[in-house]
Parts: structure tokens; sequence; C-alpha cells
């Protein structure tokens, strides 16, 4: 990719020279001092991101796929009957890692653009006992939030563990643990955090914990909580070789996100997403996902009548900004923009004002500015 290219897809997000000083730090040992201290200061701050006083977190080398299935595997056991609740592609794929593993599994799954409302939940829990439920809090690929609050309130009259998969969502928009009686945040580095990608990361309530260690026996190996958690605890404890670099420059992330503040964080975030919509909006451009769903971590945006997908990306490719394509039945139908991490006023300016440039050399007609002006209106720049 080109330096001058801002990469704004759904994730990895923009990482900035800090993190990228820390990554680029001469490699040391995976169970020395330097690696100790960053790993501890790591797991403390992710526990803090998702406001939690004593859950247990993991990072660990992989994707977040692999938190995922770590999530599962670890609580779910062999007559336990699981509800995903999907608003789309991930949803989906959480539904496809409990069928890859055998588990009981039903899904509640939402129109794209919307996601399952707590009313749904209510009357579907009422309908039959689930011991696990999961929900995507933001996917990816329809831009829909997740009522997560509200599910965790109708949740816990039930019993049931309650998992919440926030890649796109963690340290971006609140998702708070303790509070919101979540089990499980399982998330990944390169989205809000503004990490590299290359890391899994989860933090498991006492309870979900707690449901691990009565578990004879769960169909991993390397994904085996209990056999990470002596490194968590003690990162100077050997299981497997952990990406070191990689997760110094977590840590350095972390460290960005906490001396922002968490709350000034999400206001940011929701910030931004208002802005760059603003701008889009006077550009003709109409938003996929239903208003009462959107997330500020991304936006999905329809294409006006005649703008062709491939040749709209390209052509914004070459003014500086990466976005991506749509998913499954939105492939050629929208584009997806990532607004998250650590972006700067400008860089939504910048974009918006991309997407400008792109549609008149497209042919297509605009009004130089106006963009811009609805970008700054919002900002109060």
């Amino acid at each position: 990719m080109a330096p001058h290219e801002l990469l704004l897809i759904p994730g990895p997000s923009p990482v900035v020279p800090r993190v990228l000083d820390a990554l680029a730090k001469p490699t040391v040992s995976h169970v020395g001092p330097d690696m100790v201290h960053d790993l501890e200061e790591a797991c403390e701050n992710l526990k803090k991101i998702v406001f939690s006083e004593g859950g247990q977190p993991f990072i660990v080398a992989g994707a977040g796929t692999l938190s995922m299935e770590m999530a599962v595997v670890n609580t779910a056991g062999p007559s336990d009957r699981v509800l995903v609740l999907s608003q789309g592609y991930f949803g989906d794929r959480m539904a496809q890692v409990c069928r890859a593993f055998g588990y009981d599994h039903d899904v509640l799954s939402s129109e794209w653009g919307r996601a399952v409302t707590p009313s749904e939940l209510q009357a579907r829990l009422e309908a039959g006992s689930y011991d696990i439920v999961a929900c995507t809090h933001v996917d990816t690929s329809t831009g829909a939030c997740a009522p997560v609050e509200d599910y965790g309130r109708v949740l816990a009259k039930t019993g049931a563990l309650f998992v919440v998969d926030g890649v796109c969502a963690t340290g971006g928009i609140a998702e708070r643990m303790d509070a919101w009686g979540i089990d499980v945040v399982l998330t990944a580095a390169q989205k809000c955090l503004g990490a590299p990608p290359g890391l899994a990361l989860l933090v498991l309530s006492e309870t979900a914990m707690e449901k691990r260690r009565r578990l004879p026996a769960i169909p991993a190996y390397y994904a085996d909580l209990l056999r990470w958690l002596p490194v968590m605890r003690d990162p100077s404890k050997y299981f497997s070789t952990p990406c070191v670099n990689e997760m110094r420059a977590f840590a350095e992330a972390t460290r960005i996100v906490l001396e922002e503040g968490l709350e000034a964080r999400f206001r940011r975030h929701a910030l931004h997403a208002a802005a760059l919509r603003a701008g889009l909006g006077a550009l003709g451009f109409r938003l996929f996902t239903d208003p009462g769903f959107l997330a500020s971590t991304l936006s999905v945006v329809r294409y006006p009548e005649g703008v062709d997908d491939r040749a709209f990306r390209a052509r914004l490719a070459e003014n500086g900004v990466v976005v991506a394509g749509g998913l499954a039945s939105t492939a050629g139908q929208v584009f997806r923009v990532g607004h998250m991490g650590n972006l700067a006023p400008a860089d939504v300016r910048f974009a918006v004002e991309a997407v400008e440039r792109t549609l008149a050399g497209l042919g297509r007609p605009v009004e130089p500015g106006a963009a811009g002006k609805a970008v700054d209106g919002v900002l109060g720049a």
C-alpha cells in the first residue's frame, strides 16, 4: 500500500507511529523482564477497557476468529445448548464454529442492517432454555450495533452465560462487562484498539472461568484457556512462544486508549461517525443500516444509482483512501468504511473530500466543498 493511502476498511485500522515504534523494537525473550512487564500491563489495561474488575484476560497469537473459537470451546459442554444471535456474516460465523465442533445450537437471526431486539430474545428464551447466548456487538458486514446492555438485562434472569463478540466494538463502543452481566468478551487487536493484526483477545468472568474448570475436556489444545492461564498470571512462564513484538505493540496501543480516556474515546468515535455520515449524505449517499442500529465504528454505505462499486473503490484508492466492498448479498451494492481506532478529525475530512473528488472523476455532479462543510458542521471546525 502506498504511504499516502488512508486505510479506512472495517479493520485493520491505521496504526499510529507510537505503536509502530513499539512494534519495531528489537525482539526480546518471550519470558524476559521486558516482555513480562508489557504483557502484564496489557492484561490489566484490557480489563479496564472492558470495565471488568475481576475478569481474566487472555492475549494469544491469532486472529479474531481464534478468539471466537476459544470462547465457544472453553464454555460449551457436550450437553449444552447455545443460542447465537446473528445480525450478519460474523454472527453466522459464530454458528459455523458451533457446527464445526458439534455443539447443539440454534440461530436467532435479524434482517441484515438490524439486530435482534431484546423482546425477540425474550420470546425465544420463553420458548426454550439455553446454557450460552452469544452475540456480535457490531457486525462488520452490516454496520449494525446490537443492544448488548439490554440483552444482558434479559439474560440476567436465566443463568445463561453471555458471550459477546466485540471485534468491531471493543475500545470504540462501551462494553461494560461487569455492569451488563457479560461473561466473555472476545475481540482482536486491529480495529478500535489501533494495534496491528495478529492477536486474539478475551476476557472471561469468574463464572465463565469456573465453567471451563468444570468441563472435563475440550476439543482443543492450543486454544485451551487453561493451558494459557498460568502464562497470563505470570508471563515469565511458558506454554507456547508468543508473538513478542506484536504483544509489546499492543501494550502501547492500550496505553494510548487509556490516556485518551474511555468515555472521551467513545464520544470521539460517535462524533467521527456523525461527521463522516454528514459528509457522505451531502454527496448523495445513503446508509444501508437501519438508523436505530447504527454503530459508531463503521458505516455501510449504499451507492447512488449508476455508481459502479469496483470503479468507485479503485478511483477512491487513487485519491488516497481505501475502503472495503460489501459482503455476501450486499456485494456490489455498498461500500464499507471504518472510522475507528486512532483517527483524527483531519482524517475524516480528508476521506470525505477524497470521495467528492472520486465522484467528480467518475463524471458525477457534485457541489464542490459541500461535503467538507457538512463534516465541519458536525466537528465544529
